[in-house]
Protein backbone atom coordinates (compact mmCIF):
# COMPACT_ATOMS: atom_id res chain seq x y z
CA UNK A 1 0.00 0.00 0.00
CA UNK A 2 1.29 3.50 -0.63
CA UNK A 3 1.59 5.92 1.61
CA UNK A 4 -0.31 8.10 0.15
CA UNK A 5 -3.40 5.84 0.38
CA UNK A 6 -2.95 6.02 4.04
CA UNK A 7 -2.63 9.48 5.12
CA UNK A 8 -5.11 11.22 3.17
CA UNK A 9 -5.75 15.10 3.60
CA UNK A 10 -8.88 14.18 6.27
CA UNK A 11 -5.20 13.17 8.41
CA UNK A 12 -2.90 16.12 6.73
CA UNK A 13 -5.04 18.56 7.32
CA UNK A 14 -6.51 21.00 3.59
CA UNK A 15 -3.16 22.69 3.34
CA UNK A 16 -1.04 20.17 3.96
CA UNK A 17 0.59 18.34 1.15
CA UNK A 18 3.44 14.87 1.01
CA UNK A 19 6.38 15.27 -1.73
CA UNK A 20 5.27 12.62 -4.50
CA UNK A 21 8.29 10.86 -3.87
CA UNK A 22 7.34 10.55 -0.22
CA UNK A 23 3.75 9.71 -0.78
CA UNK A 24 4.63 6.80 -3.52
CA UNK A 25 6.76 5.23 -0.59
CA UNK A 26 5.58 1.40 -0.16
CA UNK A 27 4.48 0.78 2.99
CA UNK A 28 3.86 -2.79 4.55
CA UNK A 29 2.31 -2.23 7.73
CA UNK A 30 1.98 0.35 10.85
CA UNK A 31 3.20 0.57 14.06
CA UNK A 32 3.19 2.59 17.53
CA UNK A 33 6.00 0.69 19.34
CA UNK A 34 9.21 0.77 18.09
CA UNK A 35 10.12 -2.77 19.47
CA UNK A 36 6.79 -4.25 17.01
CA UNK A 37 8.32 -2.56 13.98
CA UNK A 38 9.04 -4.77 10.63
CA UNK A 39 10.91 -3.92 7.52
CA UNK A 40 8.66 -1.69 5.12
CA UNK A 41 6.29 -0.05 8.48
CA UNK A 42 5.23 3.18 8.99
CA UNK A 43 6.06 4.04 12.49
CA UNK A 44 4.17 7.01 14.33
CA UNK A 45 5.73 8.33 17.52
CA UNK A 46 2.98 9.25 19.89
CA UNK A 47 3.54 11.37 22.96
CA UNK A 48 2.78 9.74 25.90
CA UNK A 49 1.77 10.62 29.78
CA UNK A 50 5.13 8.65 30.62
CA UNK A 51 7.56 8.79 27.57
CA UNK A 52 7.34 10.39 23.82
CA UNK A 53 7.64 8.35 21.12
CA UNK A 54 9.85 10.78 19.36
CA UNK A 55 12.65 9.25 21.57
CA UNK A 56 12.18 5.80 19.77
CA UNK A 57 12.31 7.03 16.17
CA UNK A 58 15.88 6.29 15.41
CA UNK A 59 15.28 3.14 16.76
CA UNK A 60 12.45 2.11 14.72
CA UNK A 61 14.22 3.18 11.29
CA UNK A 62 17.12 1.02 12.66
CA UNK A 63 14.33 -1.87 12.69
CA UNK A 64 13.06 -1.20 9.05
CA UNK A 65 10.00 2.12 9.35
CA UNK A 66 10.33 4.03 5.59
CA UNK A 67 8.62 6.83 7.49
CA UNK A 68 8.00 8.04 10.53
CA UNK A 69 4.35 10.49 11.46
CA UNK A 70 4.50 12.40 14.66
CA UNK A 71 3.84 16.42 15.38
CA UNK A 72 7.36 17.30 16.13
CA UNK A 73 10.49 16.47 13.98
CA UNK A 74 13.26 15.60 15.39
CA UNK A 75 16.66 17.21 15.04
CA UNK A 76 17.44 14.63 12.22
CA UNK A 77 15.75 11.88 10.96
CA UNK A 78 17.15 9.28 8.26
CA UNK A 79 13.62 8.44 6.61
CA UNK A 80 10.65 10.82 5.86
CA UNK A 81 9.24 12.97 8.58
CA UNK A 82 5.41 13.93 8.12
CA UNK A 83 4.27 16.40 10.63
CA UNK A 84 0.21 16.03 11.70
CA UNK A 85 -1.55 17.83 14.20
CA UNK A 86 -2.93 14.61 15.81
CA UNK A 87 -1.03 11.69 15.63
CA UNK A 88 -3.31 9.68 17.31
CA UNK A 89 -5.78 10.24 15.31
CA UNK A 90 -3.74 9.95 12.32
CA UNK A 91 -2.74 6.56 13.61
CA UNK A 92 -6.20 5.40 13.93
CA UNK A 93 -7.24 5.95 10.67
CA UNK A 94 -4.50 4.91 9.00
CA UNK A 95 -5.11 1.61 10.70
CA UNK A 96 -8.27 1.46 9.24
CA UNK A 97 -7.23 2.05 5.93
CA UNK A 98 -4.49 -0.59 6.09
CA UNK A 99 -7.42 -3.25 8.20
CA UNK A 100 -10.12 -1.81 5.50
CA UNK A 101 -12.80 -4.69 6.38
CA UNK A 102 -15.29 -3.80 8.83
CA UNK A 103 -18.56 -5.78 9.95
CA UNK A 104 -21.20 -3.94 8.18
CA UNK A 105 -23.31 -3.32 11.30
CA UNK A 106 -21.27 -1.71 14.46
CA UNK A 107 -23.02 -0.90 17.48
CA UNK A 108 -20.78 0.97 20.01
CA UNK A 109 -21.35 1.71 23.95
CA UNK A 110 -20.19 4.16 26.25
CA UNK A 111 -21.10 5.19 30.07
CA UNK A 112 -19.61 4.16 33.15
CA UNK A 113 -21.18 1.19 33.81
CA UNK A 114 -22.73 -1.33 32.43
CA UNK A 115 -20.47 -1.54 28.82
CA UNK A 116 -19.89 -4.92 28.75
CA UNK A 117 -23.09 -6.18 29.65
CA UNK A 118 -24.41 -4.10 26.83
CA UNK A 119 -22.32 -5.43 24.41
CA UNK A 120 -22.80 -8.47 25.38
CA UNK A 121 -26.58 -8.23 25.14
CA UNK A 122 -26.73 -6.73 21.95
CA UNK A 123 -24.46 -9.48 20.61
CA UNK A 124 -26.68 -11.82 21.76
CA UNK A 125 -30.25 -10.87 20.71
CA UNK A 126 -28.35 -10.39 17.17
CA UNK A 127 -27.05 -13.68 17.36
CA UNK A 128 -30.34 -15.06 18.62
CA UNK A 129 -31.95 -13.07 15.18
CA UNK A 130 -30.17 -14.54 12.73
CA UNK A 131 -27.16 -12.66 12.37
CA UNK A 132 -23.14 -13.76 12.73
CA UNK A 133 -22.68 -11.63 15.51
CA UNK A 134 -19.58 -10.54 18.09
CA UNK A 135 -18.61 -8.32 20.76
CA UNK A 136 -15.43 -6.51 21.88
CA UNK A 137 -14.44 -5.26 25.30
CA UNK A 138 -12.94 -5.69 28.85
CA UNK A 139 -13.85 -9.52 28.63
CA UNK A 140 -12.06 -9.67 25.22
CA UNK A 141 -13.20 -10.80 21.73
CA UNK A 142 -15.98 -12.60 21.22
CA UNK A 143 -17.25 -14.04 18.00
CA UNK A 144 -18.84 -17.18 16.26
CA UNK A 145 -15.63 -19.38 15.67
CA UNK A 146 -13.22 -17.79 18.46
CA UNK A 147 -13.13 -16.26 21.82
CA UNK A 148 -9.75 -14.30 22.41
CA UNK A 149 -9.52 -12.77 26.66
CA UNK A 150 -8.26 -8.97 26.72
CA UNK A 151 -7.38 -6.59 29.22
CA UNK A 152 -7.91 -3.57 27.47
CA UNK A 153 -11.37 -2.21 27.11
CA UNK A 154 -10.53 -0.47 24.37
CA UNK A 155 -7.50 -1.93 22.43
CA UNK A 156 -4.84 0.43 20.66
CA UNK A 157 -6.02 1.27 17.05
CA UNK A 158 -3.86 -1.63 15.13
CA UNK A 159 -5.01 -4.30 17.40
CA UNK A 160 -8.56 -3.19 17.38
CA UNK A 161 -8.64 -2.56 13.10
CA UNK A 162 -7.01 -5.81 12.61
CA UNK A 163 -9.15 -7.74 15.10
CA UNK A 164 -12.05 -5.90 12.63
CA UNK A 165 -10.71 -7.24 9.64
CA UNK A 166 -10.15 -10.53 10.58
CA UNK A 167 -13.89 -10.60 12.53
CA UNK A 168 -15.12 -9.35 9.07
CA UNK A 169 -13.40 -11.57 6.82
CA UNK A 170 -14.57 -14.62 8.74
CA UNK A 171 -18.16 -13.51 8.08
CA UNK A 172 -19.04 -11.45 11.11
CA UNK A 173 -22.02 -9.20 10.24
CA UNK A 174 -22.45 -7.44 13.26
CA UNK A 175 -20.32 -5.99 16.00
CA UNK A 176 -21.18 -4.26 19.27
CA UNK A 177 -17.99 -3.07 21.38
CA UNK A 178 -17.47 -0.74 24.42
CA UNK A 179 -15.93 2.46 23.65
CA UNK A 180 -13.94 3.50 26.88
CA UNK A 181 -13.62 7.30 27.82
CA UNK A 182 -9.79 6.56 27.29
CA UNK A 183 -10.39 5.14 23.75
CA UNK A 184 -12.74 7.83 22.87
CA UNK A 185 -10.28 10.79 24.30
CA UNK A 186 -6.87 9.50 22.86
CA UNK A 187 -8.47 8.68 19.52
CA UNK A 188 -8.40 5.03 19.52
CA UNK A 189 -11.57 4.01 17.76
CA UNK A 190 -11.77 7.03 14.83
CA UNK A 191 -12.03 5.03 11.43
CA UNK A 192 -14.77 2.70 12.97
CA UNK A 193 -17.90 3.00 10.67
CA UNK A 194 -20.06 3.13 14.02
CA UNK A 195 -23.85 2.78 12.65
CA UNK A 196 -25.22 3.51 16.46
CA UNK A 197 -24.07 4.51 19.83
CA UNK A 198 -25.33 3.41 23.18
CA UNK A 199 -24.60 5.48 26.65
CA UNK A 200 -25.51 4.36 30.09
CA UNK A 201 -24.82 6.52 32.68
CA UNK A 202 -22.27 8.39 34.20
CA UNK A 203 -20.57 8.69 37.56
CA UNK A 204 -17.10 9.27 39.37
CA UNK A 205 -14.62 6.94 37.69
CA UNK A 206 -10.79 7.18 36.15
CA UNK A 207 -10.33 10.52 38.07
CA UNK A 208 -6.31 9.35 38.12
CA UNK A 209 -6.94 10.26 33.92
CA UNK A 210 -9.73 12.90 33.34
CA UNK A 211 -9.03 16.12 35.40
CA UNK A 212 -12.89 16.91 36.01
CA UNK A 213 -15.95 14.96 35.69
CA UNK A 214 -16.72 17.86 32.84
CA UNK A 215 -13.79 16.28 30.57
CA UNK A 216 -14.53 12.49 31.48
CA UNK A 217 -18.34 13.19 29.95
CA UNK A 218 -16.71 15.54 27.27
CA UNK A 219 -14.75 12.35 26.26
CA UNK A 220 -17.65 10.15 26.00
CA UNK A 221 -20.05 12.09 24.08
CA UNK A 222 -16.82 12.50 21.29
CA UNK A 223 -19.13 8.93 20.59
CA UNK A 224 -22.28 10.88 19.67
CA UNK A 225 -20.26 14.18 18.55
CA UNK A 226 -17.87 13.07 16.21
CA UNK A 227 -17.81 8.80 15.68
CA UNK A 228 -21.61 7.63 15.17
CA UNK A 229 -22.33 7.65 11.07
CA UNK A 230 -24.42 10.72 9.76
CA UNK A 231 -27.98 9.78 10.11
CA UNK A 232 -26.72 6.78 12.81
CA UNK A 233 -28.77 5.88 15.98
CA UNK A 234 -28.33 7.29 19.51
CA UNK A 235 -29.33 4.93 22.41
CA UNK A 236 -29.15 6.89 25.42
CA UNK A 237 -30.46 5.86 29.43
CA UNK A 238 -32.65 8.66 30.16
CA UNK A 239 -32.93 8.76 33.55
CA UNK A 240 -29.44 9.94 34.65
CA UNK A 241 -28.43 13.73 35.62
CA UNK A 242 -26.25 13.50 32.68
CA UNK A 243 -28.98 12.28 30.02
CA UNK A 244 -30.11 15.32 28.55
CA UNK A 245 -26.68 16.84 27.99
CA UNK A 246 -26.10 13.21 25.87
CA UNK A 247 -29.14 13.93 24.10
CA UNK A 248 -28.55 16.88 23.19
CA UNK A 249 -25.20 16.06 21.97
CA UNK A 250 -26.62 13.41 19.47
CA UNK A 251 -29.37 15.83 18.34
CA UNK A 252 -26.60 18.46 17.91
CA UNK A 253 -25.59 16.00 15.05
CA UNK A 254 -28.29 15.16 13.74
CA UNK A 255 -28.60 11.73 15.05
CA UNK A 256 -31.90 9.61 15.60
CA UNK A 257 -32.17 10.05 19.69
CA UNK A 258 -33.98 6.86 21.05
CA UNK A 259 -34.54 7.77 24.93
CA UNK A 260 -34.56 4.39 26.93
CA UNK A 261 -35.62 4.02 30.42
CA UNK A 262 -38.09 5.07 32.99
CA UNK A 263 -38.19 8.62 30.93
CA UNK A 264 -37.84 6.99 27.73
CA UNK A 265 -39.77 7.57 24.39
CA UNK A 266 -42.70 5.38 24.05
CA UNK A 267 -44.45 7.03 21.97
CA UNK A 268 -41.83 7.55 19.41
CA UNK A 269 -38.59 5.94 18.52
CA UNK A 270 -37.65 5.00 22.66
CA UNK A 271 -38.32 2.73 25.03
CA UNK A 272 -40.36 3.44 27.86
CA UNK A 273 -40.30 1.52 31.17
CA UNK A 274 -43.46 1.48 32.74
CA UNK A 275 -43.27 -1.25 34.86
CA UNK A 276 -40.69 -3.63 36.60
CA UNK A 277 -41.07 -6.08 39.49
CA UNK A 278 -38.62 -8.77 41.23
CA UNK A 279 -39.75 -12.50 40.67
CA UNK A 280 -36.89 -14.86 42.33
CA UNK A 281 -33.79 -14.35 39.94
CA UNK A 282 -36.20 -12.52 37.08
CA UNK A 283 -37.76 -8.95 36.59
CA UNK A 284 -40.93 -9.07 34.95
CA UNK A 285 -41.13 -5.65 33.19
CA UNK A 286 -43.41 -4.19 30.36
CA UNK A 287 -42.06 -1.43 28.45
CA UNK A 288 -43.61 1.07 25.33
CA UNK A 289 -42.16 1.67 21.85
CA UNK A 290 -44.10 3.59 19.35
CA UNK A 291 -47.04 3.49 21.32
CA UNK A 292 -47.34 -0.27 21.92
CA UNK A 293 -46.80 -2.08 24.99
CA UNK A 294 -44.61 -5.26 25.49
CA UNK A 295 -44.61 -7.48 28.45
CA UNK A 296 -41.04 -9.30 29.37
CA UNK A 297 -39.76 -11.22 31.70
CA UNK A 298 -35.74 -10.56 32.35
CA UNK A 299 -33.97 -13.50 33.57
CA UNK A 300 -31.35 -11.13 34.92
CA UNK A 301 -30.94 -9.72 39.01
CA UNK A 302 -30.77 -6.18 39.51
CA UNK A 303 -32.30 -2.68 38.12
CA UNK A 304 -29.42 -1.78 36.33
CA UNK A 305 -29.41 -4.72 34.21
CA UNK A 306 -32.79 -3.48 32.93
CA UNK A 307 -31.02 -0.23 31.90
CA UNK A 308 -28.18 -2.27 30.07
CA UNK A 309 -31.04 -4.33 28.75
CA UNK A 310 -33.29 -1.75 27.34
CA UNK A 311 -29.75 -0.03 25.84
CA UNK A 312 -28.83 -3.62 23.80
CA UNK A 313 -32.74 -3.99 22.50
CA UNK A 314 -32.58 0.10 21.44
CA UNK A 315 -29.35 -0.67 19.74
CA UNK A 316 -30.67 -3.81 17.70
CA UNK A 317 -33.88 -2.11 16.71
CA UNK A 318 -31.76 1.34 15.94
CA UNK A 319 -29.88 -0.33 13.50
CA UNK A 320 -32.72 -2.28 11.64
CA UNK A 321 -33.94 -5.38 13.75
CA UNK A 322 -38.00 -6.16 14.51
CA UNK A 323 -38.78 -4.54 17.77
CA UNK A 324 -41.39 -7.63 18.67
CA UNK A 325 -38.61 -10.23 17.93
CA UNK A 326 -35.86 -8.11 19.76
CA UNK A 327 -38.21 -7.63 23.15
CA UNK A 328 -38.56 -11.43 22.42
CA UNK A 329 -35.41 -12.04 22.75
CA UNK A 330 -34.71 -10.24 25.80
CA UNK A 331 -35.93 -12.66 27.76
CA UNK A 332 -32.93 -15.14 26.77
CA UNK A 333 -30.37 -12.96 27.87
CA UNK A 334 -27.40 -14.29 29.78
CA UNK A 335 -25.03 -11.94 31.35
CA UNK A 336 -21.53 -11.21 31.09
CA UNK A 337 -19.21 -13.15 33.20
CA UNK A 338 -18.69 -11.55 36.65
CA UNK A 339 -21.46 -9.38 36.44
CA UNK A 340 -23.61 -9.56 38.88
CA UNK A 341 -23.02 -13.63 37.99
CA UNK A 342 -24.86 -16.11 40.67
CA UNK A 343 -21.68 -19.01 41.03
CA UNK A 344 -23.20 -21.20 43.94
CA UNK A 345 -24.34 -21.11 47.25
CA UNK A 346 -23.77 -21.99 50.82
CA UNK A 347 -26.35 -23.19 53.32
CA UNK A 348 -29.25 -21.91 50.72
CA UNK A 349 -27.28 -18.44 50.85
CA UNK A 350 -26.39 -17.08 47.22
CA UNK A 351 -22.97 -15.95 46.03
CA UNK A 352 -22.73 -13.29 43.77
CA UNK A 353 -19.40 -12.33 41.55
CA UNK A 354 -19.47 -8.69 40.10
CA UNK A 355 -16.96 -6.46 38.81
CA UNK A 356 -17.81 -3.62 40.38
CA UNK A 357 -14.70 -1.43 41.49
CA UNK A 358 -16.04 1.78 41.51
CA UNK A 359 -18.53 3.70 43.90
CA UNK A 360 -21.81 3.77 41.50
CA UNK A 361 -21.06 0.47 40.23
CA UNK A 362 -20.56 -0.97 44.24
CA UNK A 363 -23.68 0.68 45.40
CA UNK A 364 -26.11 -0.65 42.50
CA UNK A 365 -24.88 -4.04 42.78
CA UNK A 366 -25.71 -4.07 46.73
CA UNK A 367 -28.74 -2.49 46.00
CA UNK A 368 -29.57 -4.85 43.74
CA UNK A 369 -28.90 -7.83 45.77
CA UNK A 370 -30.89 -6.56 49.00
CA UNK A 371 -34.22 -8.26 48.03
CA UNK A 372 -32.00 -11.68 48.23
CA UNK A 373 -30.91 -10.81 51.88
CA UNK A 374 -33.78 -11.88 53.88
CA UNK A 375 -31.10 -11.75 56.73
CA UNK A 376 -27.71 -10.59 56.12
CA UNK A 377 -26.00 -8.97 53.13
CA UNK A 378 -22.38 -9.46 52.87
CA UNK A 379 -19.52 -7.75 50.74
CA UNK A 380 -15.75 -9.06 50.19
CA UNK A 381 -13.83 -5.92 47.79
CA UNK A 382 -11.09 -3.65 47.97
CA UNK A 383 -9.52 -1.03 45.41
CA UNK A 384 -7.01 -0.77 42.82
CA UNK A 385 -3.88 0.71 43.56
CA UNK A 386 -2.32 3.46 41.12
CA UNK A 387 -5.86 4.57 40.38
CA UNK A 388 -8.37 6.93 41.72
CA UNK A 389 -7.56 7.36 45.72
CA UNK A 390 -10.56 9.58 45.93
CA UNK A 391 -13.23 6.75 45.22
CA UNK A 392 -11.71 4.35 48.29
CA UNK A 393 -13.25 6.47 51.41
CA UNK A 394 -16.39 7.10 48.89
CA UNK A 395 -16.24 3.02 48.67
CA UNK A 396 -15.77 1.88 52.19
CA UNK A 397 -19.37 4.73 53.39
CA UNK A 398 -20.72 3.15 50.44
CA UNK A 399 -19.95 -0.49 51.90
CA UNK A 400 -20.99 0.35 55.36
CA UNK A 401 -24.31 1.57 54.56
CA UNK A 402 -25.70 -0.94 52.22
CA UNK A 403 -24.20 -3.64 53.62
CA UNK A 404 -24.55 -6.01 56.99
CA UNK A 405 -21.00 -7.11 57.06
CA UNK A 406 -18.21 -6.27 55.33
CA UNK A 407 -14.56 -7.37 54.69
CA UNK A 408 -11.87 -5.26 53.07
CA UNK A 409 -9.57 -7.16 51.01
CA UNK A 410 -6.79 -6.93 48.59
CA UNK A 411 -7.85 -6.19 44.97
CA UNK A 412 -5.10 -5.18 42.04
CA UNK A 413 -2.43 -3.31 44.47
CA UNK A 414 -0.18 -2.48 41.57
CA UNK A 415 3.16 -0.48 43.40
CA UNK A 416 1.14 0.38 46.04
CA UNK A 417 1.27 -0.71 49.72
CA UNK A 418 -1.96 -3.14 49.90
CA UNK A 419 -2.20 -2.43 53.92
CA UNK A 420 -2.35 1.68 52.88
CA UNK A 421 -5.31 1.09 50.11
CA UNK A 422 -7.08 -1.27 53.19
CA UNK A 423 -6.43 1.41 55.82
CA UNK A 424 -8.26 4.13 53.08
CA UNK A 425 -11.29 2.22 52.78
CA UNK A 426 -11.47 1.03 56.95
CA UNK A 427 -11.42 4.51 57.30
CA UNK A 428 -14.86 5.06 56.68
CA UNK A 429 -16.15 1.77 56.34
CA UNK A 430 -17.20 1.22 60.52
CA UNK A 431 -17.30 -2.01 61.60
CA UNK A 432 -16.02 -3.48 58.95
CA UNK A 433 -12.94 -6.39 59.30
CA UNK A 434 -9.97 -6.46 57.05
CA UNK A 435 -8.49 -9.34 55.77
CA UNK A 436 -5.21 -9.01 53.07
CA UNK A 437 -5.04 -12.26 51.57
CA UNK A 438 -8.10 -12.02 48.90
CA UNK A 439 -8.86 -16.07 48.75
CA UNK A 440 -9.06 -16.33 52.47
CA UNK A 441 -11.35 -12.90 53.04
CA UNK A 442 -13.47 -14.81 50.24
CA UNK A 443 -12.95 -18.33 52.14
CA UNK A 444 -13.98 -16.84 55.61
CA UNK A 445 -17.20 -14.85 54.03
CA UNK A 446 -18.13 -17.82 52.42
CA UNK A 447 -17.83 -20.32 55.81
CA UNK A 448 -20.05 -17.90 57.64
CA UNK A 449 -22.54 -17.99 55.04
CA UNK A 450 -26.27 -18.82 57.20
CA UNK A 451 -29.70 -19.36 55.30
CA UNK A 452 -31.08 -15.88 54.22
CA UNK A 453 -27.45 -14.56 53.42
CA UNK A 454 -26.15 -13.38 50.54
CA UNK A 455 -22.72 -12.54 49.76
CA UNK A 456 -21.08 -9.87 47.21
CA UNK A 457 -17.55 -10.37 46.03
CA UNK A 458 -16.95 -7.25 44.23
CA UNK A 459 -13.85 -5.76 42.29
CA UNK A 460 -12.27 -8.03 39.96
CA UNK A 461 -15.05 -9.92 38.11
CA UNK A 462 -14.13 -11.77 35.35
CA UNK A 463 -10.69 -11.16 35.72
CA UNK A 464 -8.02 -14.18 36.32
CA UNK A 465 -5.17 -12.35 37.35
CA UNK A 466 -3.68 -10.06 40.60
CA UNK A 467 -1.22 -7.03 39.78
CA UNK A 468 1.18 -7.20 42.83
CA UNK A 469 4.25 -4.87 41.82
CA UNK A 470 5.25 -5.24 38.50
CA UNK A 471 3.84 -9.05 38.57
CA UNK A 472 0.34 -10.85 37.42
CA UNK A 473 -0.09 -13.28 39.46
CA UNK A 474 -2.56 -16.15 38.96
CA UNK A 475 -6.14 -15.56 40.76
CA UNK A 476 -9.85 -15.69 39.92
CA UNK A 477 -12.80 -14.86 42.35
CA UNK A 478 -14.29 -17.73 40.71
CA UNK A 479 -11.92 -20.00 41.29
CA UNK A 480 -11.35 -18.98 45.24
CA UNK A 481 -15.05 -19.46 45.34
CA UNK A 482 -15.42 -22.58 43.85
CA UNK A 483 -12.20 -24.05 46.42
CA UNK A 484 -13.76 -22.42 49.24
CA UNK A 485 -16.92 -24.76 48.47
CA UNK A 486 -15.28 -27.45 48.00
CA UNK A 487 -13.36 -27.46 50.91
CA UNK A 488 -16.64 -27.32 53.20
CA UNK A 489 -17.63 -30.57 51.20
CA UNK A 490 -14.49 -32.96 51.43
Amino acid sequence: MKLRDLLGQDVLGNDATIEPAVAALEVTGVALDSRAVRPGDLFFALAGSKTDGARFIDAAIAAGAVAVVGDHAPEACKVPFIAVANPRRALALAAGRFFPSQPATIAAVTGTSGKTSVAAFTRQIWERLGHASASIGTIGLVSPKRTVYGSLTTPDPIALHRQLDEIAREGVTHLAFEASSHGLDQYRLDGVRVSAGGFTNLSRDHMDYHQTVAHYLAAKLRLFRELVAPGGAAVISADHDCSAEAIEAAKGRGLRVMAVGRNGDGAGEGIRLTEATVEGFTQKLTVQHRGKGYAIRLPLVGEFQIENALVSAGLAIGTGSDAAKVFARLEHLEGAKGRLERVGERNGAPIFIDYAHKPDALVKALQALRPYAKRRLVVVFGAGGDRDVGKRPIMGEIAADNADGVIITDDNPRSEKPEAIRAAILATAKGAREIGDRAAAIRTAIDELQDGDALLIAGKGHETGQIVGSEVLPFSDHEAVAAALASRIA
